[in-house]
């Protein structure tokens, strides 16, 4: 069980996964966690002038990029 006074826990939280439970989808799942995430810090980085919206957009794409690169690795939505 997770340590509630982590701050990991807290900054990086995960959601139980609640669809069709397959290994593929488990790691997709992680996966878009992930993107949500980190590509919410970085549009809080852009708001608080810590990034250009250049920057904070290039960031955003490149995580996609990933997300769509694992996607079709691990053969989601066909």
């Amino acid at each position: 069980m997770a340590n509630p006074n982590d701050k990991n826990n807290f900054i990086y939280a995960y959601s139980t996964y609640r669809g069709k439970l397959t290994p593929e989808n488990l790691a997709f799942n992680a996966n878009l966690q992930e993107f949500s995430q980190k590509s919410s810090l970085i549009c809080n980085l852009e708001t608080a002038g810590k990034l250009s919206p250049e920057e904070a957009y290039q960031k955003i794409k490149t995580l996609w990029q990933q997300l769509d690169k694992s996607k079709k690795q691990l053969g989601i939505g066909k």
